[in-house]
């Protein structure tokens, strides 16, 4: 099971930082055992799909509920596999909160997105009244539960738990508290899917991650990659989150 990092870059980027950033990642040296999958805004996708060495996947940032149609300002299935794009991050914290998506609209995105053939990167995390409510696991599970609704074959989807307080924040779970979740949506994934499902499945994890500290969170077993955020408009220091893989061969 490869490990898997991906960074949205959200709203940052201009045609000349992205084609830097491009061009850093063409020429560093990535673990062959890391899928790696950059998310740039929907503008920029085709440049970077165009510019960007075929050993990086590309992936939106968003996508629409259904089939393309009157539905102005949205980007159908359609049209990021006319493209090339394989994966679409849905559930982003950012779509919840600021957005106002709900649990049940982002997993039949997920769902159409999957019928088209568009990899899932399948968000989940808690705010921080939540975690501090000892709420942490019922939020993870019932936005879980949202996507199992929808979803029946899980083989294209990787879950990234990003807890929402430590996005952006320079706050970043530890090891422990990380991978607590992790084992604890294993273990939901196990008890309400099939432990097939649970042991195959990538949980990835988002939240302030950095070259610093990317090393021991990598470490923790159910830890099977990164969804990065600002650490990623270096391409240097995203290499080296990339090649953190190299930590899960070295006993923690």
């Amino acid at each position: 099971m490869p490990f898997f990092t991906s960074f949205p870059s959200l709203q940052n980027g201009t045609k000349d930082s992205i084609s830097k950033l491009v061009s850093e990642l063409n020429a560093a040296t990535l673990e062959s055992d890391v899928d790696v999958v950059v998310a740039p805004p929907f503008i920029y996708i085709d440049q970077v799909k165009n510019s960007l060495t075929n050993r990086i996947e590309v992936s939106a940032q968003n996508v629409w509920i259904g089939k393309g149609g009157a539905y102005t300002g949205e980007i159908s299935a359609e049209q990021l596999v006319d493209i090339g794009c394989q994966w679409v991050i849905l559930g982003h914290s950012e779509r919840r909160n600021i957005l106002g998506e709900d649990d049940e609209f982002i997993g039949k995105k997920a769902a159409y997105a999957l019928s088209q053939n568009v990899k899932v990167i399948a968000c989940i995390g808690e705010l921080l009244e939540e975690r501090e409510a000892g709420k942490t696991f019922d939020v993870c599970f019932k936005q879980l539960k949202a996507y199992a609704d929808s979803i029946s074959n899980w083989t294209d989807v990787v879950i990234a738990y990003e807890p929402v307080w430590a996005i952006g924040t320079g706050k970043v779970a530890t090891p422990e508290q990380a991978q607590e979740v992790h084992v604890a949506v294993r273990d939901w994934f196990k008890t309400n899917v099939s432990p097939d499902v649970a042991s195959s499945i990538r949980i990835i994890y988002g939240g302030s991650v950095n070259a610093g500290n990317c090393a021991e969170l990598a470490k923790k077993e159910d830890i099977d990659g990164f969804l990065v955020g600002g650490a990623s408009l270096k391409g240097p220091d995203f290499a080296t989150i990339v090649n953190s893989v190299t930590s899960k061969k070295v006993p923690a």
